[in-house]
């Protein structure tokens, strides 16, 4: 056998290897490609221009998740139906009462009272055919907000008391009981650097919550006087 031929021979499993998987990445592609025309057929992304990708907080695909909610008058996702995508102040104006909903992408704030006042619960992703039970709620959604999506650290400075005083610590993760890890009998000022989060007026995720924004919190009285025992991340894998 001749040098050339030898050669020829070491190549052309390597070839056919590279063959393979030029092949496997085209399938990828073709797969994604129809995947994502579908997605932005039925309205759950967005495809974005170079000067609004650069005004947004989004990766380099161009791409931004919309958010989408739908309302319904009736439990089990029954009678007259509101769909929603974006922050709505005052649902009576779409639905006499709402009994069920259907969120189809996004994290989403809801009120039980207009102008995002009242008490708050939070909703991501999924099917609720009859919440008020669920979460054990006396009164119908009247208000909604959309989360941001948010994507990197987290950190929120929590104090003993108003006004940034007493005990302080910094938080970067989930805290399921302060009085369990800092021996605090509860919060009642915060500052929230990075990141969205969940805090409950009782330990381990329980009890009536508020959503906190990057800001300063001094004083939880206007809050109707809630002491908060616990608090989450609002992540990203749940959009």
């Amino acid at each position: 056998m001749s040098c050339l031929n030898a050669s020829k021979e070491a190549v052309m499993p390597n070839l056919r290897r590279n063959e393979k998987h030029l092949l496997r990445d085209h399938e990828r592609s073709a797969a994604y490609s129809a995947e994502l025309n579908r997605l932005v057929k039925e309205g759950y992304v967005v495809k974005l221009n170079p000067d609004e990708l650069l005004k947004s907080n989004e990766t380099s695909t161009g791409l931004q998740l919309l958010l989408r909610v739908t309302f319904y008058e009736e439990r089990n996702f029954q009678g007259r139906s509101y769909e929603c995508m974006g922050d709505c102040a005052d649902m009576s104006s779409y639905l006499s009462r709402c009994h069920s909903c259907r969120v189809e992408s996004g994290c989403w704030m809801m009120y039980d009272h207009p102008n995002y006042m009242g008490n708050q619960y939070f909703f991501k992703m999924g099917d609720y055919a009859d919440y008020m039970s669920m979460f054990g709620m006396s009164n119908w959604i009247r208000s909604c907000r959309t989360i941001p999506l948010y994507r990197g650290s987290y950190k929120m400075r929590i104090y003993e008391r108003e006004n940034f005083g007493g005990q302080m610590y910094d938080m970067m993760d989930d805290c399921d009981s302060i009085m369990d890890r800092y021996r605090m009998s509860h919060c009642q000022s915060c500052h929230v650097m990075d990141g969205h989060w969940l805090m409950y007026e009782q330990p381990h995720y329980r009890g009536k919550m508020w959503w906190f924004r990057p800001g300063e919190y001094r004083n939880f009285s206007n809050m109707g006087g809630m002491r908060f025992m616990s608090m989450r991340r609002i992540m990203d894998s749940w959009y």
